[in-house]
């Protein structure tokens, strides 16, 4: 069995700080493709290191040490980005999809942007606020279910809503292996047939509300993502795509639980 090749770029760095990756995963960090793309040009021998063409995506190495360049070319790190698209229903939120569906990265199409992926995903029917980076850690703190994120839906169901089926939605249940539950849920507005929910998330579980009022004997007419994390959707188009103003990217900024933890390690050792 063979093994990947050392590369210069790990030499000295501290492998608990998370600065070093695979070499797939560093282009992705630097914003110049995503990881599966990566994987693809390292197979094809189109990828150097520190000199050297190396053909293993899992070489881990420190991008901010390593000389990296893809056809002979230096990949540097791009400068970071911070969008909202509000996502038309319709589109996956995929870059390449194999049943050649629209993406949200159409609508993307013509801006002058690096390479940037979803911080999290909505499924082909949902719609409303996502947001896309290329700031990798900012996006994976956003995630991490320890952040509390809240995410606000607002959401159009095909029957009334009562007490009982709100208390299902905020109780929770488990569905195949796989605890659910809302944080809240409350009445917005209702028809003769229909009626219109505001669901809030802290996590987020795939197809979590659909899959949860479908339990409950709802099917989802709608489904609108207005709110992540305090940054509202507000009247940004359907298909529309603008950078964060730097006010709202700071209601996203979740503190690094890791750095965190590492200073606060630091400060104890000083008192030793």
């Amino acid at each position: 069995m063979t093994h990947p090749p050392r590369v210069r770029g790990v030499k000295g760095a501290r492998r608990n700080d998370g600065a070093v990756v695979s070499l797939a995963r560093a282009l992705s960090k630097l914003g110049f493709c995503s990881r599966t793309q990566a994987e693809a040009l390292i197979a094809e021998g189109r990828v150097r290191v520190d000199g050297h063409v190396v053909r293993h995506a899992t070489v881990r190495i420190d991008p901010r040490r390593a000389r990296i360049a893809v056809d002979d070319q230096p990949v540097a790190a791009e400068r970071k980005v911070y969008l909202m698209l509000n996502k038309p229903r319709g589109l996956v939120t995929t870059r390449d999809d194999p049943q050649q569906r629209g993406t949200v990265y159409d609508c993307l199409t013509g801006l002058d942007l690096p390479f940037v992926s979803p911080v999290g995903r909505l499924d082909k029917a949902s719609e409303g606020l996502l947001l896309l980076t290329n700031d990798t850690r900012w996006a994976q703190r956003i995630l991490d279910p320890a952040s509390n994120v809240e995410k606000v839906y607002h959401v159009q169901i095909d029957r009334m809503a009562d007490d009982t089926l709100f208390d299902r939605l905020e109780t929770g249940m488990v569905l195949e292996g796989e605890r659910l539950a809302t944080k809240s849920a409350r009445l917005l507005r209702a028809g003769t047939h229909n009626a219109w929910l505001e669901v809030v998330l802290s996590e987020g579980k795939n197809r979590q509300i659909r899959r949860l009022l479908a339990a409950c004997g709802a099917d989802v007419m709608r489904l609108v993502r207005i709110e992540v994390g305090g940054l509202q959707l507000g009247d940004l188009p359907r298909g529309a795509v603008r950078l964060l103003r730097p006010e709202e990217k700071a209601l996203l900024d979740v503190p690094d639980r890791r750095t965190s933890r590492n200073r606060q390690a630091v400060e104890r050792q000083r008192t030793i």
